[in-house]
């Protein structure tokens, strides 16, 4: 393989030094066998790696904190070589014998005007894909909850498979660790809008967001975060009752009415549009935040003039912005992607209907890495 500076390289070299293994006990003699692995830092928030320190060998925050830096925000896979490890011979050595990372490895990734999908193969032999964004001063990791989705959605590759299980945290952490190891710090925006529906797998999703923001770790900022839902209605009123109130809500519409919607997205059919709007008019939302409302733009079906119309009716007395994007096919797709010039028609009529709208170029499209394309792989191995 050309191995081109890469996190996905990084990730090989280590393996292939370390016969497989992720850490070497700390004489640096063979690697100990997987099977001793106890616990994996990827599923562990602050609090609760601070709690299992304690029951396993005494110790407490001091080293929690140790590791959490080390291996977050230095990105030393070596946890037995850190000064306030190595104090202590036998905790290191206890480190190099228990401490593991696993959220699966990359296999594969594919790079095209600043967009770099990358391909994770689970445990179990299922693959996951994520996508990197760079945008002018920073890049947003797009990222993904489920292997599959249940929803159900016509125009979204992830749906035709159907769910086949949700995520564990540490395979949601590992996305943003395996993105922040590729570009570092300019890493800082994370958006749950990858295969499956957050909200579907809702403890899994929370608690790795508690992974993702801790200042000793990653330290994404919650106002950098956002979670897309297709409707939910339970995990939209679980998620405004006891979730972070600063991460940003985004509801994938992409019809102003229930007909077209519930041909659509069948989820409609249970969380009709005018409920959904109660629902989200109910909603606690900070001062200044608004909610984004995806609208895939399919040429002919969601973009007549009467969807202007019935889509600027709907937002009133919502505080929204709409992300106009332009339908993106995959094999064997139904619809089509509209021109540009159906993009701007469309466009215009929101703009004259004084819809708030922010219009995003297409981008990932030949990757399969564009909105609406990923999961053509979640299938084993």
């Amino acid at each position: 393989m050309d191995c081109k500076p890469s996190f996905l390289c990084l990730w090989e070299r280590h393996l292939a030094a370390n016969n497989g293994a992720l850490w070497y006990d700390n004489r640096g003699k063979m690697p100990l066998p997987r099977e001793n692995h106890k616990l994996n830092l990827f599923e562990y928030t602050y609090p609760e790696l601070v709690t299992e320190l304690d029951r396993r060998y005494g110790k407490g925050a001091f080293h929690a904190a140790a590791i959490y830096r080390g291996f977050y925000q230095e990105m030393n896979l070596n946890l037995a070589g850190i000064p306030a490890i190595t104090a202590s011979r036998n905790f290191a050595w206890q480190v190099s014998r228990d401490l593991v990372a696993d959220s699966g490895q990359v296999v594969l990734e594919k790079e095209q005007d600043g967009v770099l999908k990358f391909v994770t193969r689970l445990d179990d032999g299922l693959e996951i894909e994520s996508v990197i964004l760079t945008m002018e001063r920073h890049q947003t990791v797009c990222i993904s909850s489920q292997v599959g989705c249940r929803m159900g959605c016509r125009f979204c590759e992830t749906g035709k498979n159907g769910l086949v299980r949700n995520l564990e945290v540490a395979e949601i952490v590992g996305q943003v660790y395996a993105a922040r190891m590729r570009f570092g710090p300019d890493l800082r925006n994370v958006v749950f809008m990858g295969m499956g529906e957050p909200f579907d797998n809702y403890d899994k999703v929370l608690k790795a967001i508690d992974v993702i923001n801790d200042q000793r770790g990653l330290d994404i900022a919650l106002r950098r975060i956002t979670v897309s839902t297709a409707g939910l209605a339970e995990g939209i009123r679980k998620f405004g009752a006891t979730g972070p109130p600063l991460i940003k809500l985004a509801i994938s519409l992409n019809a102003p009415n229930d007909r077209l919607r519930s041909e659509l997205m069948p989820i409609n059919r249970s969380l009709p549009l005018d409920k959904l709007k109660t629902l989200l008019r109910a909603y606690p939302l900070k001062k200044k935040y608004y909610f984004l409302f995806a609208y895939a733009q399919i040429p002919g079906v969601n973009d007549r003039p009467e969807h202007a119309a019935q889509l600027a009716h709907y937002l009133e007395q919502l505080p929204s912005k709409v992300n106009l994007i332009p339908f993106n096919p995959g094999p064997n797709s139904s619809y089509r992607a509209p021109s540009e010039e159906e993009s701007e028609r469309f466009r215009d009529l929101l703009i004259a209907r004084r819809v708030n709208i922010q219009q995003r170029a297409t981008r990932g499209r030949d990757l399969m890495a564009a909105c609406g394309q990923l999961g053509s792989t979640a299938y084993p191995r």
